[in-house]
């Protein structure tokens, strides 16, 4: 059973698609001639790219134009010298340049690195020496920064701005696409090839560079399928405001959509407002969307509008309470369907409405394709109930080549046949799989281990909390303490606030996982990607 199948899964046969599913991925598989090339080849006026600016003007970018612009730059970056496995950075807000930028590394046997335009410049430095990077794209607002870090890097012989401008020894790609003829050989790279490094967060350590192969966007695309609800259909719609920078917003929406030859949405949010994300979706007519955790958690403080066309949401990230699910279901009127993975091997357990799996407080199977287990100490499947480390087998198509020049770190990511995640959970009766935390995140107090997700989906269920993070913190007696720290809806009084969410954790959930200790506190420290930093609340 091919990818497509997924589709038109009748609900109830879930246990005949996980054991009749068949990878299908040519050897000569290439994401650019996949998401770009092969439509322009068969349909080039079709809509690949709706770019909306802040003011609301559209502009739309057909697959022809797409293949135009990327066989141009493409050329450029041969005429600089760029070959095969050499990388090419892409500093970029949402934009169609980020893909033509993607699609003409991969074209020529190049890597592309996507980088958060939030960067500062040490995390930039660091990204760029460290991928020994020879071109980067970049826009007029981070083109200062990039030349402030450019002169420590070695590697990198050229800037390219996107837009008007750009000073001395910056190249405008405009003047690129007029002057360069269209790419004159085949493309480059094969299904297991190098195509994409990204860069883990570094929440512990320095940042790692996780590099994919071309197969990589196939192996996302069965968890999408479930997750959007039979996606795609006619009339389909793709956007979020998640970073392109990100795995989240790049591989767990843009890519597919293009993929499949749905209009995805590029529009640039300096800052998330959930007024504005409602807007956009109503005048663009978006009907599926991958939106993190917070997003849904400021949209619920919403009235959601009239006419809205949404009817499927991906999340991940964080876990989601019940409630939240219960507000996409009854009150947005799209399922919201969880999502599991990490940049190193990204979507292989999902939830999916339709077919029935979805159980709050669950990340629901894993899904077809993926062979994933919860692994003790030992290396061994853990029994129903008790919790172990995440792990999937190897060959699977979404699984990272390596860590970027890291062979040690590499090889520590592997428990012989198993990738090990760090992510703890649990499986139930059912097979659902029940995330408990990260490894590191693991709260020790009175011979309890303790996860924090369910205390934070708890606390988040009070109408007035938008987002809590649970730590254990030292004590004598304990070993640790819950520690909560809990960011309240504007305007709420504090006083007796703590009081109630202590009882309410205690009767919902258990009185041995209670918050000993609340902060109020006016926001939470996260990683580029969103995820809440709990080492960071630790150290406070």
């Amino acid at each position: 059973m091919e990818i497509d199948a997924l589709r038109t899964l009748p609900p109830g046969d879930w246990d005949a698609v996980q054991r009749n599913f068949r990878w299908s991925i040519a050897s000569d598989f290439n994401i650019a001639r996949a998401a770009c090339d092969a439509w322009a080849e068969d349909d080039p006026a079709r809509v690949a790219i709706v770019d909306v600016g802040a003011n609301g003007q559209r502009r739309l970018w057909t697959f022809g134009e797409l293949k135009d612009a990327s066989d141009r730059l493409a050329q450029a970056f041969l005429s600089w010298g760029v070959g095969r496995g050499d990388v090419v950075a892409v500093l970029l807000p949402q934009a169609p340049e980020v893909m033509v930028a993607h699609f003409a590394a991969m074209k020529i046997g190049a890597i592309s690195l996507p980088l958060f335009t939030l960067f500062g410049p040490d995390a930039l430095a660091f990204r760029l020496s460290d991928s020994g990077a020879k071109v980067a794209l970049t826009d007029s607002d981070n083109i200062e920064k990039l030349q402030s870090v450019a002169k420590d890097c070695d590697a990198l012989t050229h800037i390219v701005n996107v837009e008007v401008g750009g000073g001395a020894g910056v190249i405008r790609l405009d003047d690129v696409l007029s002057e360069m003829p269209p790419l004159s050989q085949p493309i480059i790279g094969g299904a297991n090839d190098p195509a994409m490094l990204i860069y883990t967060s570094g929440t512990t350590g320095a940042p790692k560079g996780a590099l994919h192969a071309h197969r990589f966007l196939i192996g996302h695309l069965p968890s999408v399928e479930m997750v959007l609800e039979r996606f795609p259909q006619a009339g389909d719609v793709g956007w979020t405001p998640a970073d392109w920078a990100w795995i989240g917003g790049l591989m767990d929406l843009a890519m597919p959509c293009l993929y499949f030859g749905v209009p995805l949405i590029a529009h640039r949010m300096r800052k998330f407002e959930a007024e504005a994300a409602f807007d956009l979706m109503l005048r663009e007519g978006v009907s599926v969307s991958f939106l993190p955790p917070t997003a849904l958690k400021m949209m619920r403080l919403c009235e959601v509008p009239d006419g809205l066309k949404l009817r499927a949401v991906g999340s991940g990230g964080e876990s989601l309470g019940a409630d939240l699910l219960e507000w996409g279901r009854d009150v947005l009127g799209a399922p919201i369907n969880e999502l599991y993975g990490q940049t190193e091997c990204n979507l292989v357990v999902s939830s999916c409405a339709r077919l029935g799996i979805v159980a709050p407080g669950t990340m629901g199977f894993p899904v077809p394709g993926h062979e994933v287990a919860v692994l003790g100490a030992d290396g061994q499947p853990v029994a129903v109930g008790e919790v172990g480390e995440i792990s999937v087998r190897r060959g699977d198509p979404v699984m990272f080549l390596e860590y970027w020049k890291q062979p040690e770190k590499t090889a520590e990511k592997f428990n012989g046949e198993w990738l090990k995640t760090g992510d703890l959970a649990h499986m139930d009766e059912a097979g659902h799989l029940i995330y408990s935390s990260r490894d590191d995140d693991v709260i020790t107090s009175a011979g309890y281990r303790i996860g924090p997700t369910e205390i934070e989906n708890c606390l988040c269920s009070d109408a007035d909390v938008l987002m809590a993070a649970a730590v254990g913190v030292p004590d004598p007696a304990r070993t640790e303490i819950v520690k909560a720290f809990v960011v309240l809806r504007p305007g709420v009084d504090e006083a007796g606030v703590a009081e109630r969410l202590v009882k309410l954790v205690r009767e919902r959930v258990s009185p041995h996982v209670a918050p000993r200790a609340i902060a109020f506190v006016d926001d939470l420290p996260k990683t580029a990607t969103g995820k809440i930093m709990r080492r960071a609340l630790r150290r406070t």
